[in-house]
C-alpha cells in the first residue's frame, strides 16, 4: 500500500488530532460500524485478583481464524470511534474482534474498587490471557491507539507473552514516554488540557458515586491541573513514591521492548501534538520491532477525506496480511 498522503487541508496536525472526537465523524463512524456492534456480546473477563474488565466480542459468518484485541486510549473506550471503525474492517475482512475496556472506562467504573492507573499491566495481561483460554487456536494480534498502544507493546513484552501465541502487535500513536507527553500537554494547546481534565473529571465523579466509602475526589477535581491531579493520585492510589516514578513506570523507552514475544508495528505520525516522534530513537533495538513514520497524521488520526475511516485501518490491515504471507 501507498504510504499516508493527504491532501494538503488536511496536513493540519490540530486538525487531524481532533476532528475525530467530533460527533459529525464519530457519528459517521459508529454508523458504518452496525454490523459490528449488531454481532457484538459483553464478555466479563477475569484478570486475576479479583479484578474484571469488560469486553465486546463479535465473529464474523465466516471467520479466517484471526482474533484481534482491540484497546483504547486514555479516557476512551470500547465504544470509541476509532475503536468501532477498526473494528468493522476487521470484521468485515474475516477476523473476530474483541474490544477490550481498560479499568474505569467506557462506564465500568463499578466493577472494581481500586481506581485506575497507567501502570496496571498484571490485568491487562491477564484480560488477554482470559480471551485466550475462551477462544483456542485462533491467531492472535493486539491493537491498541495511544496508552492502549502502549499497553499491548507491554503486553507483548512481559516474560509470560510467549504463552500467548501472539501473531504480532499492532500499535497506533503509542505512549512512549509519558513524562514527555505530559510536557507536550501542557506546553501545547490548551484545548488537550481541557479535553482530558474534563474527561478524567468526569470518570473520578463516576468514581465516587459507585464507591462513596473509598473514594472522595472532591478537592482532586478542583485542582484542574493534569499534573497536580496525576501527582495527587500517585500519591493516593499508586504504590509509586512520586509522580516521576509513576510516569517512567510505564514508559517504553530504553530497555522496555527489548523482551518482545512477537513482532510489533508502531505507527506514529512526525507531527504528532501529544508524542513526541524524536522519542522513537530511545527505543530499544529489536529484531521484532519495526517503526513506520509518516509526515502528516496527528495522534491517531491519519485522515485521508473527511467522513471516511482512517488510512490507520488500511495500514493495519495490510500489515496483518503481509505477516500471513511470510
Amino acid at each position: 500500500m501507498s504510504d499516508f498522503s493527504p491532501g494538503r487541508l488536511l496536513r493540519n496536525r490540530h486538525f487531524q488530532s481532533i476532528y475525530p472526537s467530533l460527533p459529525v465523524q464519530r457519528g459517521i463512524l459508529r454508523r458504518r460500524a452496525a454490523p459490528l456492534r449488531a454481532a457484538s456480546t459483553e464478555l466479563m473477563l477475569d484478570c486475576g485478583d479479583g479484578v474484571r474488565l469488560q469486553a465486546f466480542h463479535a465473529a464474523p459468518s465466516r471467520p479466517d481464524g484471526r482474533l484481534v484485541v482491540l484497546l483504547h486510549g486514555w479516557e476512551g473506550s470500547a465504544e470509541a470511534a476509532y475503536i468501532l471503525s477498526m473494528g468493522q474492517d476487521l470484521f468485515a475482512a474475516g477476523a473476530e474482534v474483541v474490544r477490550l475496556n481498560l479499568r474505569d472506562h467506557g462506564d465500568t467504573q463499578h466493577l472494581n474498587r481500586g481506581l485506575f492507573h497507567s501502570c496496571l499491566l498484571p490485568e491487562v495481561a491477564g484480560a488477554v490471557a482470559d480471551v485466550v483460554r475462551r477462544y483456542p487456536g485462533r491467531r492472535l494480534w493486539l491493537v491498541g491507539f495511544s496508552l492502549g498502544g502502549n499497553f499491548m507493546l507491554r503486553v507483548a513484552s512481559l516474560p509470560e507473552a510467549s504463552q500467548l501465541g501472539l501473531e504480532g502487535v499492532i500499535a497506533i500513536s503509542p505512549v512512549l514516554d509519558p513524562a514527555r507527553t505530559l510536557d507536550a500537554l501542557e506546553q501545547g494547546l490548551p484545548l488537550y488540557r481541557r479535553y482530558f481534565v474534563h474527561k478524567w473529571s468526569r470518570s473520578l465523579e463516576r468514581k465516587q458515586q459507585h464507591w462513596p466509602e473509598d473514594h472522595d475526589f472532591g478537592a482532586l477535581i478542583r485542582l484542574g491541573d493534569l499534573r497536580r491531579m496525576t501527582a495527587e493520585l500517585v500519591a493516593r492510589c499508586t504504590g509509586f513514591r512520586h509522580i516521576d516514578d509513576y510516569l517512567q513506570g510505564y514508559a517504553i523507552t530504553g530497555s522496555r521492548l527489548a523482551t518482545l514475544a512477537a513482532p510489533a508495528v508502531i505507527l506514529t505520525a512526525k507531527d504528532d501534538p501529544i508524542i513526541p516522534a524524536e522519542d522513537l530513537k530511545r527505543l530499544a533495538p529489536s529484531p521484532r520491532l519495526r517503526v513506520h513514520v509518516t509526515e502528516h497524521g496527528g495522534h491517531t488520526g491519519f485522515l485521508e477525506r473527511l467522513g471516511r475511516p482512517s488510512w490507520a485501518n488500511r495500514f493495519v490491515l495490510a500489515t496483518m496480511d503481509a505477516a500471513a504471507r511470510r
